[in-house]
């Protein structure tokens, strides 16, 4: 088939019918997306189902100007049709890819700038659970964070899809980890993810489990998805000059803090959002990616930790899923 017919032809992709549940992702025949400049057209193999996914259908987080309405933001799959300025030898190459939108689908555009070749060892459903994760630990714990070796991080959620990617990366990076999960069985998984410290957040206190384990001294970096009320007690897990990373607000957009606190122990609050980032940062973060993560994956050091696949129709089954929060890992959709 020609890219020419491949363009003119209609594909399966999973639609937000309305803001709401589950329920409101549905199946439908929509025209296969067409191709701009330094984009690549991906039929897709799998796709990663992210927590983005599920506030942008709870009609909380609109997709930037520009993008596809289509949820899913990290695919892997094989290039079919290549946009200007692209060079032809991408056709046939099998990638993983961060995504402006349209994840849920058969076919998908990508920047090639935030394309990755699909690591030797690693599943395609593997490999569409690494890019949104990875490109998010990076630029947080390491890019805004400024993570080095021997350094302590606080990871809130350590067995989400972002989580045991903390874990991994952190490990890998000479980090010591601890993270918070809400039973003691998840706990226990995350520190067979490799966390050296696994804290229970439904019946221990964090920060007094964090003074322990520190001797007093605190750590170095939190890796917040919590934000609300857990902001101030971040802050008192840090040491002087540490720095509180905000990555989501799952409890709450609004934190009261102690200024003071702050300025005494010259601590650095930052966070950010990987979707609005322009497409010169996010392609910065794939070679910085590509150059320092790419031979551990490829070594086979690091994979990512997988929870369940879905085939791409039951959408609905895999946010349910999430939504009841007993994974452990990555979600993805199966689309071949």
């Amino acid at each position: 088939m020609s890219v020419s017919e491949l363009l003119q032809k209609e594909m399966t992709a999973v639609v937000i019918s309305e803001p709401g549940g589950p329920e409101v992702l549905k199946p439908e025949t929509v025209a296969v997306p067409q191709v701009g400049e330094g984009d690549v057209l991906i039929r897709v193999a799998a796709a990663g189902v992210n927590r983005p996914d599920v506030v942008q259908r709870m009609g909380l987080y609109p997709a930037p100007p520009g993008a596809s309405p289509l949820p899913g933001l990290e695919v892997s799959g094989t290039v079919v049709a290549l946009g200007d300025g692209v060079e032809p030898e991408w056709i046939g190459r099998k990638v993983c890819a961060l995504t402006n939108g349209g994840g849920y689908a058969e076919f998908c555009v990508a920047p090639a700038a935030q394309c990755l070749p699909v690591p030797e060892g690693l599943t395609m459903a593997e490999a569409a659970a690494l890019p949104e994760t990875l490109f998010t630990v990076w630029g947080n714990l390491f890019n805004r964070g400024f993570a080095r070796e021997d350094e302590t991080v606080l990871v809130h959620g350590g067995t989400s899809g972002i989580g045991t990617m903390a874990i991994k990366l952190g490990k890998l990076f000479g980090l010591d980890v601890v993270v918070t999960c809400g039973s003691d069985q998840k706990c226990t998984a995350a520190k067979q993810i490799g966390a050296d410290h696994a804290i229970n957040y439904k019946t221990q206190d964090f920060v007094e489990e964090i003074n322990k384990i520190t001797d007093g001294k605190g750590v170095e970096i939190v890796l917040d998805m919590v934000a609300g009320d857990y902001v101030a007690r971040n802050l008192k897990c840090l040491k002087e000059d540490g720095r509180h990373v905000t990555i989501a607000v799952q409890g709450g957009v609004q934190a009261t803090i102690n200024m003071a606190h702050v300025m005494m122990k010259r601590l650095t609050l930052t966070g950010s959002t990987l979707r609005p980032q322009s497409a010169e940062r996010k392609a910065l973060m794939a070679d910085e990616i590509y150059r320092y993560v790419w031979p551990d994956l490829e070594a086979g050091k690091l994979k990512p930790v997988m929870d369940e696949s879905f085939p791409l129709a039951d959408a609905a089954k895999a946010h349910a899923h999430m939504e009841a929060g007993d994974h452990i890992g990555k979600i993805v959709l199966i689309v071949e």
